[in-house]
């Protein structure tokens, strides 16, 4: 037995191909890396994912991070943790990637995603980095499927708007304007040619008289002045579509289960 199994490790050099080189102890300065890692990553590879993991409403992949190591993202942090790949974002966590230039440490960058197309790329960077790339295939593919099966064109050309905690609106070229082109939303912000993020006062709200607001879960409930603006009375009238705010935070693997959601949430609203 021990001759086979022998041979069977030496027969990816006979027939030229090396073997696949994976990283065992893998640092995210990412909160979308730390999704992506719990889905695609074997548990031991993870050496530390970020403190936002845990964290059901930065996080879609908060239940499964319970039993996983997290850092708070300082250089001498993840050093102690002896990182032999750190996955971070362009510009961001600048200090600490500063400090651990020179250790020889690989590190790849995550950028955001704006759009599924932005997701399914993603997915590949971070499989073919931690040395999993069918598993990343596999996710996409499995992604794919759950998005055939939602009905398409549900909101039927309605004007939506993403509305956020202290007025602030979600424009075109983001994630959020892309589920709601999926639903067949048409997005307010892009009727009033407003940019990526703006702000929108009660009154012009009320005046733009929505078909739609999409808000955040965690809103429903008065926590300050900020998501006290979404109760007042002036834009009451305007019919509300929910989904947890760690479901456009990053996209990834969550993002069929947020256009299932609005998908299924305006049929409800048109069935009435």
């Amino acid at each position: 037995m021990s001759r086979i199994l022998g041979l069977l490790l030496f027969l990816p050099l006979l027939l030229g191909a090396a073997p696949i080189q994976r990283p065992q102890r893998i640092v995210s300065l990412n909160l979308c890396a730390d999704q992506y890692l719990m889905a695609l990553a074997d548990p031991s590879q993870i050496a530390a994912l970020t403190i936002y993991a845990r964290d059901p409403q930065m996080s879609a992949a908060a239940a499964k991070a319970g039993g996983l190591p997290v850092s708070r993202g300082s250089a001498e942090d993840v050093l102690a943790l002896r990182p032999d790949l750190i996955i971070a974002s362009p510009g961001r966590r600048r200090e600490t990637m500063e400090q651990l230039k020179g250790r020889h440490i690989a590190t790849l960058d995550l950028p955001s995603a704006e759009s599924y197309a932005d997701v399914v790329a993603q997915i590949r960077l971070v499989a073919n980095g931690i040395g999993y790339p069918e598993r990343g295939e596999q996710l996409i593919a499995h992604m794919a499927q759950q998005l055939a099966r939602i009905p398409a064109n549900a909101g039927k050309g309605a004007v939506a708007a993403y509305y956020q905690r202290r007025g602030y609106l979600t424009g075109t070229g983001t994630l959020v304007d892309d589920m709601m082109q999926r639903v067949g939303l048409r997005n307010l912000a892009a009727v009033l040619h407003k940019p990526a993020l703006a702000q929108l006062g009660l009154e012009e709200m009320a005046i733009a008289n929505p078909d739609y607001l999409i808000v955040e879960t965690a809103s429903d409930r008065i926590a300050d002045q900020g998501t006290e603006l979404l109760h007042h009375p002036v834009i009451a009238s305007i019919p509300r579509l929910r989904i947890p705010q760690a479901w456009t935070v990053c996209g990834g693997p969550a993002y069929p289960a947020a256009i299932r959601s609005l998908s299924e949430q305006l049929a409800r609203d048109s069935a009435r």
